[in-house]
């Protein structure tokens, strides 16, 4: 028997994080409304594209390295990225309405064109992106599931990281953050095996930030509440 598929031929995947929180403002509303589809990357979704042709990164970026970020959150390091980087385009991926929202509200107030949202999984985007097509990719503060047996909900696992590894570049730099002692571990058994060096040379390759970090609203309760942040740096082999 084959894998069972979804009415759109999407294969099932299950998805465990949040779709949406708390009620949106009306504000959040309208920048769903009126400004999402015009940050769209292309047909993403399976109902968009069921044949899952790869989006065109010329068409949205023209001849700029293109970066990704893993679960953008609110938004904030993608916008910092983005304003520091204009010679960079960055693709951002959330499911997370309200995280959507907060970016496109950002988005409003600033003068960044160069990113592309898409408000749903990643997975869904490795299948549609170029093989070999990203130049650096970010996962910042994943959700933990710090529960043993949630463990193979992480992003550090092979359904992940092997479509990772498809769509970087060779040379690619993959940066991960997080201050889950568990999941730094198993980040770092984990990203290794997929085609990626680790570029640390000593302990301050992954207790201190990188020069261009913003701390994001997590990371500050994350140190308020005594927890230590990692940040680790990879490279696509």
């Amino acid at each position: 028997m084959g894998q069972a598929k979804h009415p759109s031929g999407a294969p099932w995947r299950n998805f465990y994080g949040r779709f949406k929180g708390k009620h949106l403002k009306k504000s959040q509303e309208a920048y769903l409304d009126e400004d999402l589809a015009a940050w769209s990357p292309g047909a993403v979704d399976w109902e968009g594209n069921p044949q899952r042709k790869p989006i065109d990164l010329g068409t949205l970026f023209g001849d700029r390295d293109v970066w990704l970020e893993v679960g953008f959150g609110g938004g904030e390091h993608m916008i910092h990225q983005a304003a520091e980087n204009p010679g960079v385009g960055i693709v951002g991926c959330e499911p997370y309405i309200n995280g959507v929202a907060k970016l496109l509200g950002q988005l409003r107030d600033s003068d960044v064109k160069n990113v592309a949202i898409h408000p749903g999984d990643v997975r869904d985007m490795f299948d549609v992106l170029p093989e070999a097509s990203i130049a650096r990719a970010f996962l910042l503060y994943p959700d933990p599931w710090p529960k043993k047996r949630h463990h193979r909900r992480r992003f550090v696992t092979p359904e992940h990281l092997e479509p990772l590894a498809r769509v970087m570049k060779p040379g690619a730099i993959f940066r991960v953050a997080t201050d889950i002692p568990d999941y730094v571990r198993q980040t770092m058994i984990e990203v290794p095996r997929h085609g990626f060096t680790w570029l640390a040379e000593g302990p301050r390759d992954w207790r201190e930030p990188w020069k261009d970090w913003i701390s994001t609203r997590y990371e500050q309760k994350a140190l308020r509440e005594g927890r230590v942040p990692h940040y680790m740096t990879f490279r696509r082999d």
